[in-house]
């Protein structure tokens, strides 16, 4: 028997993680086509602290209780649902409701926990794969030996970055704030990582790429970093941008672009619709699944709160001393 509430943390006003509070709200009611998920874990993204601070509001229709990705039991299907069943192990991508103790789910963006995986390691994978997928793979259309230039080499984007990309055959440099950051980087398995503290990543990139750059750039931060993208590509390099951490708008000089016949092309996951989000879920499942199953680019996972301290772990991923995932636990 279900209960008819359940505690969520939720967003008393917009401000700083002190603002994530304890509430009680009701079950959500399954629309068709969607599965109830009892919360086993929740992975923390930035994007959530964007909507805490009142810049990211929810997609029309979904939930305002923050987080975007779970894993967990299902305990209740809607009509029209035909791939899940009660008691299925799951991990999905939501378009909000995630720190709470149940989430509905539309079962097209849910995907089976992988093989040997628990629920902890499962919530930290769907926000970031889908995002890497739909973006490294998909937009920048990274192939086995060419270069993959990563912004934030130890975010939860980063990190997922790196393990994909090698797990493909690919080679991966990425920037990072420190020389503990960079060791950690190298661990995973980059090839080369640059503390963009005390080195110019340009400079630094075409030096380990023999002078030929980049062919794909995931970049989250942006402002300044467009033109140096630019100067840092291959000719015919792919540069996806996926954030804005320092600023969206940014003079820039666009010859390079023409001169390296460059593609920047960009993206958000949140606000696509369950049938596109589905698509990147099947390929998912189809091309990464069986790497997970056996082991090969399993999620990093850096640190547990309870969903009772969202604000501790907010504080953690704000002040980027994190390797990998975030988790909450209902």
């Amino acid at each position: 028997m279900l209960p008819d509430t359940m505690r969520v943390t939720g967003i008393r006003e917009p401000g700083g993680p002190e603002v994530l509070v304890p509430e009680m709200r009701p079950l959500p009611q399954l629309a068709k086509g969607e599965i109830l998920v009892k919360v086993a874990a929740a992975g923390v993204n930035r994007p959530d602290v964007l909507q805490r601070k009142g810049g990211y509001p929810p997609p029309k229709g979904a939930s305002d209780i923050p987080g975007l990705e779970i894993a967990g039991e299902v305990v209740a299907l809607g009509d029209g649902v035909s791939r899940y069943r009660l008691g299925d192990r799951v991990c999905a991508l939501v378009p909000g409701g995630g720190y709470a103790e149940y989430c509905s789910v539309h079962e097209g963006t849910a995907l089976p926990v992988p093989d040997g995986l628990g629920f902890v390691e499962a919530a930290g994978i769907p926000e970031t794969f889908f995002t890497v997928w739909t973006n490294v793979f998909q937009r920048g259309a990274l192939k086995p030996h060419e270069v993959l230039l990563v912004h934030g080499g130890t975010s939860g984007i980063g990190t997922t970055a790196i393990l994909l990309a090698k797990a493909f055959g690919s080679n991966v440099i990425v920037t990072a704030g420190s020389d503990e950051k960079c060791a950690k980087c190298l661990e995973i398995g980059a090839d080369r990582a640059i503390n963009y503290n005390i080195e110019d990543f340009v400079v630094e990139t075409l030096a380990a790429t023999g002078g030929s750059g980049a062919n794909v750039i995931l970049d989250m931060v942006g402002g300044t970093y467009v033109p140096r993208n630019y100067a840092a590509a291959a000719p015919d390099g792919r540069i996806v941008q996926i954030a804005f951490q320092g600023g969206s708008k940014v003079e820039v000089d666009f010859l390079p672009l023409m001169m390296k016949r460059l593609v920047h092309t960009g993206s958000t996951l949140r606000p696509r619709s369950v049938e596109e989000k589905a698509l990147i879920a099947e390929a998912l499942e189809e091309k990464v699944w069986p790497l997970l199953s056996k082991g090969r680019c399993n999620p990093l996972i850096h640190a547990t709160f309870p969903l009772s301290d969202a604000a501790g772990a907010h504080r953690m991923l704000e002040s980027g001393s994190h390797t990998g995932k975030i988790i909450l636990i209902p």
